[in-house]
């Protein structure tokens, strides 16, 4: 779960796995491999790196826990919303 999202968030945002893995604090050295490693789900980051990740490629932590991948969108979309609607309120309501 985790590594399905982290390499798509990355692909998203444009960088390479070195790149990432730099701007998020890990060794240039093992950069690239780490997180090769997260994204085939060889290793799993732990949750500080997880955050690191997220404020690197501007999604929230919560994008990569969620199992839901409709709700995984729906985090991503109200992140997006927030930043662009810092002192607006979304209220969802049933169909």
């Amino acid at each position: 779960m985790i590594g399905k999202r982290l390499r798509l968030a990355r692909v998203n945002k444009g960088l390479k796995q070195i790149e990432l893995g730099c701007l998020a604090g890990l060794d240039e050295e093992t950069a690239s491999s780490r997180v090769s490693q997260y994204e085939r789900e060889v290793s799993s980051p732990d949750f500080a790196l997880v955050c690191r990740f997220a404020e690197v490629l501007d999604v929230p932590e919560a994008y990569f826990y969620a199992v839901d991948e409709d709700l995984a969108t729906l985090i991503l979309q109200y992140h997006r919303f927030k930043k662009n609607n810092p002192n607006s309120t979304l209220i969802i309501t049933p169909q």
